[in-house]
């Protein structure tokens, strides 16, 4: 069953009415050919959808980003990737479920890319959400995520990296383990990678707990993910001391793709399927997985001092007005 953004109500009462139409069509006393009047109305829904899709406010996408069907590192890893072989535990304290990874071998028409792949996982129904913690990774998920960097150093492999969290969990028994540390010193593995190195942003980006998995020298965005140092209700409740104001924050953040393509923020932007990744998460995959092969073909061969001279430069010259 399709989930319907508020912004997304009069399409949905199209798409009710031609599912309507084809179950009546399926009964055998119909006698009335409504092929036609289907097709006019698939036409019609098309149109709206990407009428809707092609001026979205940065608040809109905040909610395509945060759609209950987006998929999520698990889809990307059955779609775009092979031979995925998950790793855990951070061999300290646990093995944290918000936060996977393995070795993995990303598809391309000219031959699979050997990669670790690293990325947050929120789960897709109410178990598996509360399985992954919603994606907010602890103090122990960024440090497995340090650990499988630094076995990709070893190992001469490149890193990829899906991020997908509104934020690093916040919890008393996070900041007892040390979160700050762990989200820091992620960081600065993956600044310090000798191999390639490409994170995408596929869902939200939420603060530290995005950053600490996105250092890479290549970053990229789906269309309608969102990147930003705070939630825009967060924004909203410490500005004008109201979540309702948040369409007003994320406007001001400048938290869409585009703006922080603009930016110069993110390298590249890319193309989901008409009406967002959730309307079709293979093909969603698929372009992911294209652009990232993309981008490790024009970082493979350079040596570990140019890759991380490329990300330092890169992070200094956020923000620069020179």
């Amino acid at each position: 069953m399709t989930s319907y953004l508020e912004f997304e109500k009069p399409l949905a009462e199209l798409e009710r009415r031609i599912a309507e139409l084809r179950t009546a069509a399926d009964q055998d006393d119909v006698a009335v050919d409504i092929d036609a009047e289907v097709e006019r109305l698939e036409k019609k829904a098309q149109g709206q959808l990407a009428s809707i899709y092609k001026s979205l406010t940065p608040w809109q996408k905040t909610q395509v980003a945060r759609h209950p069907s987006r998929p999520h590192f698990g889809d990307y890893i059955e779609h775009a990737f092979t031979d995925f072989v998950p790793l855990g535990g951070d061999r300290a304290f646990a093995d944290d479920q918000a936060i996977l990874g393995g070795f993995a071998t990303l598809d391309t028409p000219e031959g699979g890319i050997k990669v670790m792949v690293i990325g947050h996982e929120k789960g897709n129904d109410t178990q598996s959400r509360i399985r992954h913690n919603f994606g907010m990774g602890k103090p122990e998920g960024y440090r497995k995520a340090i650990r499988l960097m630094e076995m990709a150093g070893k190992f001469g492999l490149p890193v990829v990296t899906l991020v997908d969290t509104s934020g690093a969990f916040p919890g008393v028994e996070a900041e007892e383990r040390g979160q700050a540390e762990a989200i820091a010193r992620a960081t600065e593995a993956c600044l310090n990678l000798p191999v390639p190195m490409v994170a995408a942003i596929v869902g939200e980006g939420g603060s530290g707990g995005a950053v600490a998995l996105a250092s890479a020298e290549r970053v990229l965005m789906m269309e309608n993910a969102v990147y930003s140092v705070i939630s825009p209700e967060g924004c909203a409740s410490i500005l004008w001391r109201t979540a309702d104001r948040a369409p007003d924050a994320a406007e001001a953040m400048r938290v869409t793709a585009q703006d922080l393509k603009q930016l110069g923020v993110i390298d590249s932007i890319v193309p989901e399927p008409l009406g967002g990744a959730h309307r079709d998460p293979v093909a969603a995959a698929k372009s992911l997985g294209m652009a990232i092969a993309k981008e490790l073909g024009g970082l493979s061969g350079k040596s570990a001092d140019n890759l991380r001279d490329a990300r330092a430069r890169r992070f200094l010259q956020i923000g620069s007005l020179a």
